[in-house]
């Protein structure tokens, strides 16, 4: 049984610290998830060849709600530019949801591994505060429907809202940070939606019978992560002008990329 005392628990604290960190640094998300609820899952006697779709579909679940509560946020303050919201979320609903069929094919070492990778670039991203510099205009309908397919598409094979690829893509077509932010926001809502509904339908006969198992999304882990990630995504950013961001972003980085390492190790070695 995945459903014990034990694990309700570290959902709960898994949900905390990714709502924690969402709010203070805003990222979080997958690479939090991921490589947690892989470790749970095989703890459980998941069998390895499904953890890590398992819990790519429950990140990208549970990463609903919060992706809401953020878009509500953002458009109170109505910093989401929402034309182009309309004009890529057909491309990121798309690209994510094609690349749920790509990642229930993939198997699990490979797709291990690409997440590892991932989240490599992202911590270096992270420990050199690299950024892109506003240098072009947008570009065309077309182009900007094919950047959010493919923003979409890694973010369902990684289980994130996209923002680590659409911020510095809207950034860099001189969009001002805060409405790139915002409006990453708006689209990270489609992007969870989509990809859940993906990963859903493409583990639907998957040949392992759980309670609460549907596809690839556990449900109890979903609500248990989603709870605790509203309560303390609030507390995060109201944190964020008290804490010593930079110092905690590199920590964070680190953090990424040893949790990344242990999936690995973990996937590996089964």
């Amino acid at each position: 049984m995945l459903l014990t005392l034990d694990t309700i628990l570290l959902f709960l604290l898994l949900g905390m610290l990714t709502g924690f960190m969402a709010g203070l640094l805003g990222i979080g998300g997958g690479g939090i998830m991921v490589p947690v609820l892989t470790s749970i899952f095989l703890y459980k006697d998941v069998p390895v060849e499904f953890v890590v779709h398992i819990a790519l579909g429950t990140s990208m679940a549970a990463i609903i709600a919060t992706s809401a509560a953020s878009l509500y946020a953002h458009h109170k303050h109505q910093a989401v530019l929402w034309p182009l919201v309309r004009i890529m979320a057909p491309g990121v609903i798309a690209g994510t949801f094609i690349a749920t069929y790509l990642a229930a094919s993939i198997s699990v070492r490979p797709l291990a591994v690409f997440f590892a990778l991932f989240m490599a670039c992202v911590a270096v991203q992270i420990c050199l505060d690299i950024q892109a510099s506003s240098s072009k205009t947008l570009p065309g309908r077309m182009a900007m429907l094919s950047a959010g397919s493919g923003i979409g598409a890694v973010s369902a094979l990684v289980a994130i809202g996209g923002g680590t690829l659409t911020v510095p893509f809207l950034t860099w077509h001189n969009v001002s940070i805060r409405k790139a932010i915002a409006t990453s926001a708006a689209l990270g809502f489609p992007i969870a939606v989509a990809g859940a509904g993906g990963y859903l339908v493409n583990g639907w006969n998957l040949e392992f019978e759980q309670d609460y198992l549907l596809g690839f999304i556990y449900l109890p882990a979903v609500i248990f992560i989603s709870m605790m990630a509203c309560f303390t995504a609030p507390l995060g950013a109201r944190l964020t002008h008290k804490l010593p961001i930079p110092a905690i972003k590199k920590i964070f980085a680190i953090f990424l990329i040893l949790l990344s390492l242990k999936m690995l190790i973990a996937v590996f070695s089964t």
